[in-house]
C-alpha cells in the first residue's frame, strides 16, 4: 500500500505560487499578494508564509524588498541562477552513480558540436574576443585555473550560439568536472592536445565556417571521451584482476 506524504504547508505554498510564476499567471517584476493577504487567502499563519517566501527567494523565483514601496515580486529569470540549481542536480547524480561522466561527454556531444557551427553564423566581435581571451596556456598555469579557463572558452562558444538555452543546458556540464573527478586523466599531454583543438575551433567560428566549426568540436569532444575512456578501462582490468 503506498502512504501519501503530505506535505509543509509552507511548500504547498511555495509550490502554489511557483505554478503561477511557471504558467506565466505572475509574470516577471509583478508583486505578489502581501502577507497578510497571503494568510487569508490560503488560510496559513504568517509564519508559514514567510517560510515559503524564503524557500521562494532561495529558488531566485522571487525578490523581496523593504520599505514603503517595498514587498514581494517575481525574479527575471537568470542563466546563472537556474544553471546553479541544474548543476547541483548533475552533481548530485554523478555523486549517487546514477550518472557516469561519459553521459556527461555524451550529452556535450549533442549540446557542443552543434552549438558551435551557430557560433560560427552567429557570433559578434565581441563573442570573438571573449572566446579568444579563453584561450589556454597549458603550462603556465595550475589544474584549477586550467578547468576555469576550459569552462568561460566553451561558454563563451556556447553564448556566441545566441540560444539561450544552449548555454543553461551546456553550462552544467562543463562545472560538474571538478579536480577530484579528473585524478588519472589530466596531464600535460592532455592539455596540450586540448589547447590545439580550443584553437582550431576559435580559426573556423572566426572564419563563419560553420561546417569546420562542427567538425573540431566533435575532434575536441571524441579526444576528452577517448581519454576518460582509457583511464576508466584501466580501472576496470585492474578491479577485476583483484577479484
Amino acid at each position: 500500500m503506498t502512504v501519501a506524504v503530505r506535505l509543509p504547508a509552507y511548500q504547498v505554498l511555495a509550490d502554489a505560487i511557483q505554478a503561477q510564476i511557471t504558467s506565466g499567471e505572475l509574470r516577471p517584476g509583478d508583486r505578489l499578494p502581501t502577507e497578510p493577504q497571503l494568510c487569508a487567502s490560503s488560510g496559513v499563519s504568517r509564519s508559514t508564509v514567510r517560510e515559503a517566501l524564503r524557500l521562494l527567494a532561495s529558488q531566485h523565483l522571487i525578490t523581496t524588498t523593504r520599505g514603503v514601496t517595498g514587498g514581494s515580486f517575481v525574479g527575471h529569470p537568470s542563466t546563472d541562477h537556474l544553471a546553479t540549481g541544474l548543476t547541483t542536480g548533475v552533481s548530485l547524480l554523478l555523486s549517487s552513480g546514477s550518472l557516469r561522466q561519459r553521459d556527461i561527454l555524451e550529452m556535450r556531444g549533442i549540446v557542443e558540436v552543434p552549438a558551435t557551427g551557430y557560433a560560427a553564423l552567429r557570433r559578434t566581435d565581441a563573442d570573438l574576443a571573449s572566446i579568444r581571451a579563453a584561450l589556454l596556456a597549458p603550462r603556465s598555469v595550475n589544474l584549477g585555473e586550467l578547468l576555469e579557463v576550459h569552462r568561460q572558452f566553451h561558454l563563451a562558444v556556447l553564448r556566441a550560439a545566441r540560444n539561450p538555452l544552449a548555454e543553461l543546458i551546456g553550462r552544467p556540464l562543463y562545472l560538474s568536472l571538478t579536480k577530484d573527478r579528473l585524478t588519472g586523466i589530466i596531464n600535460d599531454a592532455f592539455w596540450d592536445r586540448v589547447d590545439i583543438e580550443h584553437h582550431e575551433i576559435v580559426d573556423a567560428i572566426a572564419a563563419g565556417d560553420a561546417a569546420a566549426a562542427q567538425r573540431a568540436a566533435a575532434r575536441h569532444v571524441t579526444h576528452v571521451r577517448e581519454a576518460f575512456d582509457r583511464v576508466r578501462d584501466r580501472e576496470d582490468v585492474a578491479l577485476a584482476s583483484r577479484t
